[in-house]
C-alpha cells in the first residue's frame, strides 16, 4: 500500500473525473492521499471532496506562497479560525517561491513564519514549498531550530547537502516525479539518504512522473516513483510502499 502525501485532486483539472482517479488510485493499492491546501478561493472545493471519502482523503490547511498578496493577513486570519472548527491534517501548503514573482518575498517569509507557529501551536506537521528558495527557507528554520518541528520539505529540490540540513531540521523529503525524469540529479542524492527519510507524492496535476511525462498527474502514478525508488534501494516495491507509508504515518499521526 503506498500514501500520496501531496495532491491538488481538487483542483479545477479534475472536474470531469475525479471520482474515476481516485477509483484508478485504489485499484493502484493507494490508501491515503494528502491534500495541501493553497487558499480561501479553494478550500471549500477541498474540503468538499475530502468530506465525500473520509478515511481516504484528507485535508491539509495553508496559505500557498504564491497566493500571498496584499491581503494576505486576512487569509491567515481565517487559518486559525479554521483550525478550531474542523479536523486538519497538516498545516500547508506553505514556504517561499521566488520563481513567478519576487515582489512579495518579504511577506511570504513572514506568512511562512505565521504557519510554522500554526504547526507548533496544534502540533501539526508543515508542508513546506521552496521553489528558487531553498536558501531562504532554511534562513527561516534556522530561528526554529530549538523547536520540534515536523514537517516536509514538498518536492525536494536540493543537493546532498540540503537533504541533509533538512533532514536535521525534522523535515522528511517529498519525492515525486521530478526523481524519474532524465536528466535530474535527485536520483544520485536519493541513493546516499536513509529511506526513513523519504515520503512519496505526486503533486497532482503537476509534475508527472515517466512514463506520463508532460500529462497530467494523478495519484495512481505514485507506484512510477516507488518503483524508481526500488531500482535505487534494491527494495522490492511493496517494501518501498511499506517503508514510505509508515513514515507518512508518523508523520501526518494517522
Amino acid at each position: 500500500m503506498f500514501i500520496d502525501t501531496h495532491a491538488h485532486i481538487y483542483s479545477k483539472e479534475f472536474d470531469t473525473d475525479v471520482a474515476e482517479v481516485i477509483q484508478r488510485a485504489k485499484e493502484a493499492n493507494i490508501e491515503k492521499i494528502v491534500l495541501p491546501d493553497i487558499d480561501s478561493l479553494v478550500r471549500a472545493d477541498m474540503l468538499k471532496l475530502a468530506d465525500s471519502y473520509p478515511d481516504f482523503l484528507y485535508p491539509c490547511i495553508g496559505l500557498h506562497p504564491t497566493s500571498v498578496n496584499e491581503n494576505f493577513k486576512e487569509e491567515l486570519v481565517l487559518l486559525d479560525e479554521a483550525l478550531s472548527s474542523r479536523k486538519f491534517w497538516a498545516i500547508g501548503e506553505t514556504g517561499i517561491d521566488l520563481y513567478w514573482d519576487k515582489s512579495y518575498k518579504e511577506q511570504q517569509i513572514e506568512a511562512f513564519r505565521y504557519q510554522i507557529d500554526l504547526s507548533l501551536k496544534y502540533n501539526l506537521p508543515i508542508i513546506i514549498h521552496a521553489r528558487d528558495s531553498i536558501k531562504e527557507i532554511f534562513a527561516v528554520l534556522e530561528e526554529y531550530k530549538t523547536k520540534d518541528i515536523k514537517g516536509v520539505l514538498h518536492c525536494f529540490p536540493g543537493d546532498l547537502a540540503e537533504a541533509k540540513k533538512a533532514i536535521d531540521y525534522g523535515l522528511f523529503l517529498g519525492i515525486g516525479g521530478v526523481s524519474t525524469f532524465k536528466n535530474t540529479h535527485l536520483r544520485e542524492v536519493i541513493k546516499e539518504i536513509d529511506i526513513k527519510n523519504i515520503v512519496l507524492e505526486t503533486d497532482s496535476p503537476y509534475l508527472a512522473p515517466v512514463p506520463f511525462r508532460g500529462k497530467r498527474n494523478e495519484s495512481a502514478y505514485v507506484v512510477q516513483i516507488a518503483d524508481m525508488l526500488s531500482g535505487i534501494y534494491c527494495m522490492d516495491i511493496e517494501k518501498i510502499g511499506e517503508i514510505t507509508s509508515n513514515n507518512a504515518r508518523r508523520l501526518f499521526n494517522f
